[in-house]
Protein backbone atom coordinates (compact mmCIF):
# COMPACT_ATOMS: atom_id res chain seq x y z
CA UNK A 1 0.00 0.00 0.00
CA UNK A 2 1.20 3.29 -1.55
CA UNK A 3 0.64 6.65 -0.03
CA UNK A 4 -1.45 7.93 -2.86
CA UNK A 5 -3.71 4.42 -2.69
CA UNK A 6 -4.19 4.75 0.55
CA UNK A 7 -5.44 8.48 0.59
CA UNK A 8 -8.06 7.06 -1.47
CA UNK A 9 -8.92 4.27 0.51
CA UNK A 10 -9.20 6.63 3.86
CA UNK A 11 -11.53 8.80 1.83
CA UNK A 12 -13.95 5.70 0.70
CA UNK A 13 -13.98 4.50 4.55
CA UNK A 14 -17.09 6.06 6.40
CA UNK A 15 -16.22 7.89 9.27
CA UNK A 16 -13.01 8.95 8.37
CA UNK A 17 -12.64 13.03 7.53
CA UNK A 18 -10.38 15.41 7.40
CA UNK A 19 -9.14 15.69 10.83
CA UNK A 20 -9.25 12.02 11.90
CA UNK A 21 -6.63 11.56 9.24
CA UNK A 22 -4.56 14.01 10.27
CA UNK A 23 -4.59 12.30 13.40
CA UNK A 24 -3.81 9.04 11.97
CA UNK A 25 -0.98 10.13 9.79
CA UNK A 26 0.42 12.38 12.58
CA UNK A 27 0.44 9.34 15.13
CA UNK A 28 1.77 6.79 11.99
CA UNK A 29 4.08 9.03 10.50
CA UNK A 30 2.48 8.05 6.75
CA UNK A 31 -0.54 7.57 5.31
CA UNK A 32 0.75 3.91 3.97
CA UNK A 33 1.97 3.07 7.90
CA UNK A 34 -1.20 3.18 9.26
CA UNK A 35 -2.75 0.30 7.30
CA UNK A 36 0.65 -1.61 9.03
CA UNK A 37 -0.48 -0.82 12.58
CA UNK A 38 -2.27 -2.73 14.35
CA UNK A 39 -5.79 -2.08 15.94
CA UNK A 40 -5.04 -2.06 19.82
CA UNK A 41 -2.35 0.95 18.85
CA UNK A 42 -4.67 2.81 16.63
CA UNK A 43 -7.55 2.67 18.89
CA UNK A 44 -5.54 4.71 21.23
CA UNK A 45 -5.92 7.78 18.74
CA UNK A 46 -8.22 10.45 19.64
CA UNK A 47 -11.02 10.15 17.39
CA UNK A 48 -10.67 6.28 16.45
CA UNK A 49 -12.81 3.66 17.80
CA UNK A 50 -11.80 0.13 18.07
CA UNK A 51 -14.47 -0.41 15.64
CA UNK A 52 -13.08 1.98 12.99
CA UNK A 53 -9.73 1.45 13.39
CA UNK A 54 -10.67 -2.46 12.70
CA UNK A 55 -12.50 -1.40 9.32
CA UNK A 56 -9.74 0.63 8.59
CA UNK A 57 -7.23 -2.89 8.87
CA UNK A 58 -9.75 -5.10 7.07
CA UNK A 59 -10.35 -2.18 4.67
CA UNK A 60 -10.77 -4.51 1.53
CA UNK A 61 -13.92 -6.11 2.91
CA UNK A 62 -15.19 -2.40 2.45
CA UNK A 63 -13.54 -0.82 -0.16
CA UNK A 64 -13.54 -1.89 -3.65
CA UNK A 65 -10.29 0.43 -4.77
CA UNK A 66 -9.26 -1.65 -8.07
CA UNK A 67 -12.98 -0.66 -9.29
CA UNK A 68 -12.72 3.01 -7.74
CA UNK A 69 -9.54 3.08 -9.85
CA UNK A 70 -10.87 1.73 -13.23
CA UNK A 71 -14.18 4.14 -13.00
CA UNK A 72 -12.11 7.00 -12.42
CA UNK A 73 -9.77 6.26 -15.43
CA UNK A 74 -12.42 5.28 -17.71
CA UNK A 75 -13.97 8.69 -16.81
CA UNK A 76 -10.88 10.55 -17.71
CA UNK A 77 -10.19 11.80 -13.82
CA UNK A 78 -7.18 12.07 -12.46
CA UNK A 79 -7.30 11.62 -8.31
CA UNK A 80 -4.84 13.95 -6.37
CA UNK A 81 -4.02 13.55 -2.96
CA UNK A 82 -2.85 15.06 -0.38
CA UNK A 83 0.98 13.49 -0.63
CA UNK A 84 1.25 14.59 -4.21
CA UNK A 85 3.09 17.28 -5.08
CA UNK A 86 0.08 18.57 -7.33
CA UNK A 87 -1.92 18.56 -5.07
CA UNK A 88 -3.46 22.36 -4.65
CA UNK A 89 -1.35 24.38 -2.39
CA UNK A 90 -4.38 25.99 -1.16
CA UNK A 91 -6.33 23.22 -0.23
CA UNK A 92 -3.03 21.99 1.39
CA UNK A 93 -3.28 24.77 4.09
CA UNK A 94 -6.92 23.96 5.30
CA UNK A 95 -7.28 22.35 8.60
CA UNK A 96 -9.56 19.92 7.31
CA UNK A 97 -7.92 19.56 4.12
CA UNK A 98 -10.03 16.83 1.74
CA UNK A 99 -7.76 13.90 1.42
CA UNK A 100 -8.29 13.57 -2.40
CA UNK A 101 -9.20 15.81 -5.16
CA UNK A 102 -10.92 14.17 -8.09
CA UNK A 103 -10.62 16.31 -11.18
CA UNK A 104 -12.00 15.89 -14.68
CA UNK A 105 -10.00 18.68 -16.88
CA UNK A 106 -7.43 21.23 -15.25
CA UNK A 107 -7.28 22.89 -12.44
CA UNK A 108 -5.66 26.53 -13.72
CA UNK A 109 -2.15 26.95 -12.53
CA UNK A 110 -2.74 30.34 -10.95
CA UNK A 111 -5.64 29.58 -8.62
CA UNK A 112 -3.82 30.62 -5.62
CA UNK A 113 -3.43 34.22 -7.01
CA UNK A 114 -6.16 34.79 -9.51
CA UNK A 115 -9.21 32.90 -8.44
CA UNK A 116 -12.57 34.08 -6.91
CA UNK A 117 -15.57 31.65 -5.86
CA UNK A 118 -18.76 33.38 -6.41
CA UNK A 119 -21.89 31.99 -5.06
CA UNK A 120 -25.53 33.09 -4.15
CA UNK A 121 -28.94 31.51 -4.26
CA UNK A 122 -30.81 28.85 -6.43
CA UNK A 123 -33.62 31.41 -7.03
CA UNK A 124 -31.87 34.01 -8.50
CA UNK A 125 -33.90 37.42 -9.13
CA UNK A 126 -33.31 39.18 -12.47
CA UNK A 127 -31.03 41.31 -10.88
CA UNK A 128 -29.01 38.93 -9.19
CA UNK A 129 -28.79 36.91 -12.49
CA UNK A 130 -27.35 40.35 -14.23
CA UNK A 131 -24.76 41.03 -11.54
CA UNK A 132 -23.59 37.35 -11.78
CA UNK A 133 -23.55 37.16 -15.35
CA UNK A 134 -21.60 41.04 -15.27
CA UNK A 135 -19.22 40.01 -12.55
CA UNK A 136 -18.20 36.70 -14.06
CA UNK A 137 -17.62 38.09 -17.29
CA UNK A 138 -15.42 41.09 -15.82
CA UNK A 139 -13.02 38.15 -13.76
CA UNK A 140 -12.76 36.20 -17.09
CA UNK A 141 -11.99 38.98 -19.12
CA UNK A 142 -9.27 40.04 -16.60
CA UNK A 143 -8.10 36.70 -16.75
CA UNK A 144 -9.29 35.18 -13.39
CA UNK A 145 -10.74 31.99 -12.53
CA UNK A 146 -14.20 32.06 -11.25
CA UNK A 147 -14.99 28.95 -8.63
CA UNK A 148 -18.59 27.87 -7.84
CA UNK A 149 -20.48 24.78 -7.14
CA UNK A 150 -22.37 23.79 -10.64
CA UNK A 151 -26.02 24.72 -9.11
CA UNK A 152 -28.86 26.20 -10.24
CA UNK A 153 -29.29 29.41 -10.24
CA UNK A 154 -26.21 31.88 -9.29
CA UNK A 155 -23.48 28.91 -9.72
CA UNK A 156 -25.07 28.02 -13.09
CA UNK A 157 -25.02 31.46 -14.57
CA UNK A 158 -21.75 32.32 -13.02
CA UNK A 159 -20.22 28.85 -15.00
CA UNK A 160 -22.05 29.93 -18.49
CA UNK A 161 -20.87 33.62 -18.54
CA UNK A 162 -17.41 32.63 -17.33
CA UNK A 163 -17.34 29.88 -20.35
CA UNK A 164 -18.97 32.37 -22.77
CA UNK A 165 -16.53 34.99 -22.06
CA UNK A 166 -13.82 33.09 -22.70
CA UNK A 167 -12.60 32.21 -19.14
CA UNK A 168 -11.99 29.59 -16.95
CA UNK A 169 -14.34 28.33 -14.21
CA UNK A 170 -14.13 25.40 -12.25
CA UNK A 171 -17.12 24.02 -10.33
CA UNK A 172 -17.07 22.06 -6.83
CA UNK A 173 -19.64 19.32 -6.62
CA UNK A 174 -21.43 17.90 -3.82
CA UNK A 175 -21.25 14.10 -5.12
CA UNK A 176 -19.10 11.70 -6.71
CA UNK A 177 -18.08 12.63 -10.81
CA UNK A 178 -19.87 9.54 -11.71
CA UNK A 179 -23.01 11.05 -10.11
CA UNK A 180 -23.08 15.17 -11.85
CA UNK A 181 -26.06 16.91 -10.23
CA UNK A 182 -28.17 18.46 -11.41
CA UNK A 183 -28.17 16.13 -14.39
CA UNK A 184 -29.59 19.52 -16.63
CA UNK A 185 -26.09 20.68 -16.01
CA UNK A 186 -24.17 17.98 -17.77
CA UNK A 187 -23.72 19.83 -20.99
CA UNK A 188 -22.16 23.09 -18.96
CA UNK A 189 -20.03 20.79 -16.88
CA UNK A 190 -18.42 19.30 -21.02
CA UNK A 191 -18.20 22.99 -21.75
CA UNK A 192 -16.21 24.24 -18.75
CA UNK A 193 -13.79 20.99 -19.29
CA UNK A 194 -13.22 21.61 -22.62
CA UNK A 195 -12.41 25.41 -22.33
CA UNK A 196 -9.85 24.70 -19.99
CA UNK A 197 -11.87 24.59 -16.38
CA UNK A 198 -12.44 21.89 -14.44
CA UNK A 199 -15.14 19.84 -12.76
CA UNK A 200 -14.20 18.51 -8.94
CA UNK A 201 -14.85 16.65 -5.82
CA UNK A 202 -13.41 15.18 -3.13
CA UNK A 203 -16.22 12.29 -2.93
CA UNK A 204 -15.55 8.82 -4.61
CA UNK A 205 -16.71 8.57 -8.02
CA UNK A 206 -20.01 7.07 -7.20
CA UNK A 207 -20.96 9.14 -4.23
CA UNK A 208 -24.62 10.67 -4.44
CA UNK A 209 -25.00 13.93 -3.41
CA UNK A 210 -26.87 14.59 0.05
CA UNK A 211 -27.97 17.36 2.39
CA UNK A 212 -24.97 16.83 3.97
CA UNK A 213 -21.88 16.45 1.08
CA UNK A 214 -23.24 19.75 0.05
CA UNK A 215 -22.04 21.67 2.96
CA UNK A 216 -19.19 20.04 2.69
CA UNK A 217 -17.66 20.73 -0.81
CA UNK A 218 -18.44 25.12 0.31
CA UNK A 219 -15.20 24.99 2.18
CA UNK A 220 -13.65 23.51 -0.99
CA UNK A 221 -14.93 26.30 -2.88
CA UNK A 222 -13.69 28.82 -0.57
CA UNK A 223 -9.91 27.06 0.02
CA UNK A 224 -9.62 27.41 -3.48
CA UNK A 225 -10.27 30.68 -4.17
CA UNK A 226 -8.77 34.50 -3.37
CA UNK A 227 -11.68 35.33 -1.70
CA UNK A 228 -15.54 34.66 -2.00
CA UNK A 229 -18.11 36.77 -3.90
CA UNK A 230 -21.69 36.05 -2.73
CA UNK A 231 -24.19 37.79 -5.27
CA UNK A 232 -27.18 37.45 -3.72
CA UNK A 233 -28.73 35.02 -0.70
CA UNK A 234 -31.07 35.11 1.89
CA UNK A 235 -30.29 34.80 5.49
CA UNK A 236 -30.44 31.21 5.99
CA UNK A 237 -28.45 30.05 1.95
CA UNK A 238 -25.85 28.24 2.19
CA UNK A 239 -23.69 30.41 0.41
CA UNK A 240 -23.37 32.15 4.14
CA UNK A 241 -21.61 29.20 4.96
CA UNK A 242 -19.43 29.44 2.13
CA UNK A 243 -18.40 32.33 3.40
CA UNK A 244 -18.34 31.92 6.98
CA UNK A 245 -15.75 29.07 5.53
CA UNK A 246 -13.34 32.03 3.22
CA UNK A 247 -13.47 34.21 6.51
CA UNK A 248 -12.42 30.94 9.06
CA UNK A 249 -9.61 30.48 6.00
CA UNK A 250 -8.43 33.81 6.25
CA UNK A 251 -9.71 35.05 3.10
CA UNK A 252 -11.37 38.20 1.29
CA UNK A 253 -15.18 38.06 1.82
CA UNK A 254 -17.16 40.27 -0.78
CA UNK A 255 -21.08 41.20 -1.22
CA UNK A 256 -23.12 42.46 -3.89
CA UNK A 257 -25.76 45.00 -2.18
CA UNK A 258 -29.56 44.38 -2.80
CA UNK A 259 -33.10 45.75 -2.57
CA UNK A 260 -33.94 46.63 1.49
CA UNK A 261 -37.14 44.81 0.91
CA UNK A 262 -36.31 41.94 -0.90
CA UNK A 263 -35.75 38.30 1.54
CA UNK A 264 -33.15 36.90 -1.11
CA UNK A 265 -30.59 39.96 -0.75
CA UNK A 266 -31.16 40.10 3.06
CA UNK A 267 -28.01 37.48 3.60
CA UNK A 268 -26.13 39.85 1.58
CA UNK A 269 -26.87 43.27 3.20
CA UNK A 270 -25.94 41.05 6.61
CA UNK A 271 -22.47 40.49 5.33
CA UNK A 272 -22.17 44.02 4.22
CA UNK A 273 -23.41 45.19 7.99
CA UNK A 274 -20.92 42.76 9.41
CA UNK A 275 -17.58 43.80 7.48
CA UNK A 276 -17.72 42.07 3.64
CA UNK A 277 -16.32 44.24 1.13
CA UNK A 278 -19.22 46.01 -0.43
CA UNK A 279 -19.22 44.86 -4.64
CA UNK A 280 -21.15 46.89 -7.70
CA UNK A 281 -18.53 45.83 -10.14
CA UNK A 282 -15.15 44.43 -10.59
CA UNK A 283 -13.02 47.09 -9.60
CA UNK A 284 -14.38 46.35 -6.04
CA UNK A 285 -12.69 43.17 -6.11
CA UNK A 286 -9.40 44.09 -7.77
CA UNK A 287 -9.16 47.16 -5.39
CA UNK A 288 -8.68 44.34 -2.25
CA UNK A 289 -5.63 42.62 -4.17
CA UNK A 290 -3.91 46.33 -5.33
CA UNK A 291 -1.17 45.69 -3.09
CA UNK A 292 -0.02 41.95 -4.53
CA UNK A 293 2.54 42.63 -7.30
CA UNK A 294 0.83 42.52 -10.77
CA UNK A 295 -2.35 43.07 -9.35
CA UNK A 296 -3.21 46.51 -9.74
CA UNK A 297 -5.65 46.92 -12.85
CA UNK A 298 -3.00 49.62 -15.12
CA UNK A 299 -0.78 46.44 -15.08
CA UNK A 300 -3.27 44.34 -16.49
CA UNK A 301 -1.87 45.68 -20.02
CA UNK A 302 1.27 45.33 -20.83
CA UNK A 303 2.08 48.28 -22.42
CA UNK A 304 5.47 50.88 -21.52
CA UNK A 305 3.03 53.62 -21.08
CA UNK A 306 1.23 52.11 -18.37
CA UNK A 307 5.02 51.82 -16.77
CA UNK A 308 5.34 55.89 -17.20
CA UNK A 309 5.80 56.79 -14.09
CA UNK A 310 8.38 60.01 -14.60
CA UNK A 311 5.36 62.39 -13.45
CA UNK A 312 5.81 64.74 -16.62
CA UNK A 313 3.05 67.45 -17.71
CA UNK A 314 -0.28 67.41 -16.56
CA UNK A 315 -2.93 65.18 -16.51
CA UNK A 316 -4.82 65.01 -19.59
CA UNK A 317 -1.50 64.50 -21.26
CA UNK A 318 -0.74 61.90 -19.32
CA UNK A 319 -4.26 60.49 -20.33
CA UNK A 320 -3.54 60.71 -23.71
CA UNK A 321 -0.31 58.50 -23.40
CA UNK A 322 -1.58 56.23 -21.82
CA UNK A 323 -4.50 55.78 -24.09
CA UNK A 324 -2.15 54.80 -26.66
CA UNK A 325 -2.63 51.06 -25.49
CA UNK A 326 -5.79 51.20 -26.23
CA UNK A 327 -7.34 49.69 -29.56
CA UNK A 328 -9.52 52.08 -32.15
CA UNK A 329 -12.93 50.47 -30.29
CA UNK A 330 -11.53 51.69 -26.77
CA UNK A 331 -10.43 54.52 -27.94
CA UNK A 332 -13.46 55.63 -29.89
CA UNK A 333 -15.33 54.74 -26.63
CA UNK A 334 -13.07 57.28 -24.65
CA UNK A 335 -13.34 60.03 -26.71
CA UNK A 336 -17.19 59.89 -26.44
CA UNK A 337 -17.05 60.09 -22.89
CA UNK A 338 -15.32 63.07 -22.92
CA UNK A 339 -18.31 64.83 -23.58
CA UNK A 340 -20.37 63.45 -20.48
CA UNK A 341 -21.95 59.82 -19.48
CA UNK A 342 -23.90 57.82 -21.92
CA UNK A 343 -25.38 54.46 -22.26
CA UNK A 344 -24.34 52.18 -24.64
CA UNK A 345 -26.89 53.02 -27.40
CA UNK A 346 -25.68 56.34 -27.71
CA UNK A 347 -22.25 55.45 -27.19
CA UNK A 348 -22.81 52.81 -30.39
CA UNK A 349 -24.49 55.45 -32.35
CA UNK A 350 -21.70 58.41 -31.81
CA UNK A 351 -18.69 56.12 -32.22
CA UNK A 352 -20.16 53.37 -35.03
CA UNK A 353 -19.17 50.80 -33.05
CA UNK A 354 -21.71 48.26 -32.08
CA UNK A 355 -23.85 47.67 -29.22
CA UNK A 356 -22.61 44.25 -28.55
CA UNK A 357 -19.15 45.08 -28.90
CA UNK A 358 -19.26 48.53 -26.77
CA UNK A 359 -20.84 46.10 -23.93
CA UNK A 360 -17.78 43.90 -23.89
CA UNK A 361 -15.22 46.46 -24.46
CA UNK A 362 -16.46 48.45 -21.19
CA UNK A 363 -15.94 45.39 -19.27
CA UNK A 364 -12.47 45.98 -20.02
CA UNK A 365 -12.30 49.17 -19.43
CA UNK A 366 -14.12 48.84 -16.12
CA UNK A 367 -11.60 46.65 -14.77
CA UNK A 368 -8.55 49.59 -16.04
CA UNK A 369 -10.28 52.04 -14.12
CA UNK A 370 -11.06 54.18 -17.05
CA UNK A 371 -14.56 54.18 -16.98
CA UNK A 372 -17.08 53.61 -14.68
CA UNK A 373 -20.82 52.17 -14.42
CA UNK A 374 -23.40 54.54 -12.98
CA UNK A 375 -26.24 53.57 -10.71
CA UNK A 376 -28.80 54.74 -14.11
CA UNK A 377 -26.47 52.09 -16.84
CA UNK A 378 -24.66 54.74 -18.24
CA UNK A 379 -21.29 55.00 -18.08
CA UNK A 380 -18.96 58.01 -17.42
CA UNK A 381 -14.57 58.20 -18.35
CA UNK A 382 -12.85 58.11 -14.83
CA UNK A 383 -9.84 59.81 -16.12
Amino acid sequence: MNDHDGCIVLNMLSGIGGSRANALIEFCGSVSAIFESDAASLSRIRGISENLADRILSWRDHVELDRELEIARNGGVTILCRTDDEYPAALRELRDAPLCIYIRGALPPDLSTRSLSMVGTRNASNYGARMARHLAEAAAFGGWTTISGLAVGIDTIVHQATVDAGGKTVAVLGGGLAKLHPVENLDLARAIIRTGGAVISEFPMTTVPTRHTFPMRNRIIAGLSCGTLVVEAGVNSGSLITAAQALEQGRHVFAVPGEADNPSAAGCNTLIKQGAKLVMNFDDVLDEFDFLPGFHPSELHESPAAFNVSGDGDGEAADETDDSMFSDDEKAILDALKSGPANVDAISESTGVAPSVVISTMIGLEILHRVRKNPDGTYSKKR
